[in-house]
């Protein structure tokens, strides 16, 4: 058990150091890291948001998005399985009925882990939800649908899946992993953040009982944090992916990289241009981490005095540090090759892997929609919508 942000963040700092260098060998040979998660499980750190009167230590946001960038800075994959798991505590926090909660978080505080089966792929759009619970006349429910980039889902003891009701509203059904007809099929093959497990949830007439659907609707009928809350930990990784990029372009050039010859130096590391470029790298990445802070506090803000307006400044807090935390992770993990040279693009050195994970990642929702939300707001004072993406 973990007690406090303190304990939080001394544990997430030495699983950090733990899990840095076995991070690109489980990439590149595509080692799911069973072990790694079993390890983070038990250390307690996934139950640190399970509120205080169920007996957790219910931190804040600005604690678990450090929780987060740290995990990322070590292994992007790895730090990208629990997010969903995150969300669908909130999910509890916000909808769940006195019962639900009691039962849910205790096996969270167990060690249970949460996975995600939310997107569906051949749809409209992103909220083109086709999954269905169908009610019984029994009560209980028949959860039938596909879903596609089910991150976690494939280490999961429940898996949170969105879908409608008769009524077409949105719900979150909890299901046990192994639950009849429920399969989920390791097929993730993206490019970046490989050991995610991000593949396939099938459901064919999975029966759940309605004390394990949460009415998630609700959640988007007044002021809310959900979508805030689960972009934030997206910003932290891109942070996270930033901050272990840059960290190996300077132990690479520091340790292997070659002067070039006009420089007149005798090693890479006093080269002023070089200096110069890791100098403004460098500021990209306190940028970034400078606005997950701020965006993080104006969640906890918002938290303690939820209103129209702090859940509107949260979420536009948090659009503006995932918009520039995205591109800060992308031109840095690039400007590593930029720095460290030609031996740096070897195969067999994968420092590939951060640029992979920063683009793979970046790709969950456009930033240009951000940016959209924060010239709206700025300028008419527009509030951002309650779509659970902002």
């Amino acid at each position: 058990m973990i007690r406090d942000d303190a304990e939080a963040l001394r544990t997430a700092a030495a699983l950090a150091e733990e899990f840095r260098p076995g991070a690109s060998g489980r990439d590149a040979r595509r080692e799911l890291p069973r072990a790694e998660l079993d390890r983070l499980t038990a250390t307690g750190l996934l139950a640190v948001t399970v509120p205080a009167a169920h007996g957790g230590a219910d931190v804040s946001a600005a604690i678990l998005a450090e929780v987060f960038r740290l995990l990322a800075s070590a292994d992007a994959s790895l730090a990208q399985i629990p997010q969903s798991h995150f969300a669908y505590v909130n999910v509890l926090r916000q909808q769940g009925s006195p019962e639900q909660q009691a039962f849910f978080f205790a096996e969270v505080l167990a060690g249970r882990r949460f996975g995600n089966a939310q997107s569906e792929a051949g749809t409209k759009h992103l909220q083109d939800i086709r999954t269905r619970l169908v009610r019984g006349e029994d009560g209980s429910y028949l959860l039938t649908g596909v879903k596609h980039y089910s991150t976690g889902a494939l280490f999961a003891d429940w898996i949170p899946v969105l879908a409608r009701a008769d009524d077409d509203l949105l719900h979150v059904a909890y299901v046990p992993a192994d639950a009849p007809g429920l399969t989920v099929t390791d097929d993730w093959d993206g490019m970046g953040q490989r050991t995610t497990a991000s593949g396939t949830v099938e459901l064919a007439d999975v029966v759940v009982p309605a004390a394990h659907v949460v009415p998630h609707h609700l959640t988007f009928t007044g002021p809310q944090l959900h979508g805030a809350l689960a972009q934030l930990l997206h910003t932290a990784i891109d942070a996270g992916i930033a901050a272990g990029a840059l960290a190996e372009a300077a132990e690479f050039v520091r340790t292997r990289s070659r002067p070039w010859f006009e420089s007149g130096y005798d090693t890479a590391a006093e080269d002023p241009l070089l200096i110069q470029r890791f100098g403004e790298l460098d500021l990209r990445r306190r940028a970034a981490d400078a606005l997950l802070t701020t965006a993080a506090r104006a969640v906890d803000a918002a938290h303690a005095d939820l209103d129209d307006d702090s859940a509107a400044e949260a979420s536009i807090a948090v659009a503006a540090a995932k918009a520039y935390a995205g591109s800060a992770a992308l031109e840095i993990a690039d400007a590593l090759f930029e720095v460290s040279g030609t031996r740096a693009a070897l195969d067999s050195l994968n420092l590939h892997r951060h640029w992979r994970d920063a683009r793979t990642h970046t790709l969950h929702d456009p930033a240009r929609w951000k940016i959209q939300h924060l010239g709206r707001y700025v300028l008419n004072g527009t509030r951002p919508p309650r779509h659970g993406l902002l």
